[in-house]
């Protein structure tokens, strides 16, 4: 079923802290990011030799449901992505074993998502994907300080783009 592990994400209260303990001090590559208004979270992947990622969030403002979490959970692990053949062949072969899933998400042909419970998965959020996009090469239309200064933002399930392009 589990075609690769993609990333672990890590949700953290201030993002550029973060990268610089990730990014800065541990050498990780910067991979894209960006804000994602309608979840209310900016990102941040980073990569590591030999080739892991770490997908870091932080929440865009109050209403984000990230500080209810960091006030239930505390910051730390959120998720972990693995990428799939068929996310909705998967999602119905979990619910045939009796795992619990949620968030069946078929919209975005460029980011179809479902979620196993935490409870079905020994407490962790797993995130399972089929995703066509590459999520490993760094882009290079974007920097880190873009992103951290908000300047980016999601135009679908896999591009990022500068606010001011899209103006």
């Amino acid at each position: 079923m589990i075609r690769q592990i993609d990333h672990v994400a890590i949700a953290v209260p201030d993002l550029r802290a973060a990268w610089a303990l990730f990014g800065e001090v541990m050498g990780g590559e910067f991979i894209t990011g960006g804000d994602s208004p309608e979840v209310g979270i900016r990102v941040l992947q980073i990569k590591f030799p030999p080739g892991v990622k770490i997908e870091l969030i932080s929440p865009l403002d109050e209403e984000s449901y990230l500080h209810g979490y960091f006030e239930k959970r505390g910051p730390g692990f959120h998720h972990l992505t693995m990428l799939v053949d068929d996310v909705e062949a998967a999602d119905g072969e979990l619910r045939e074993q009796g795992y619990e899933t949620t968030g069946l998400d078929l919209d975005d042909p460029t980011w179809r998502e479902t979620y196993m419970r935490p409870k079905s998965a020994f407490g962790s959020l797993v995130q399972l994907t089929d995703s066509p996009a590459d999520w490993h090469t760094p882009q290079t239309h974007i920097t880190v300080e873009q992103v951290l200064a908000g300047e980016v933002v999601w135009v679908d399930g896999a591009t990022a783009a500068l606010r001011s392009e899209l103006e």
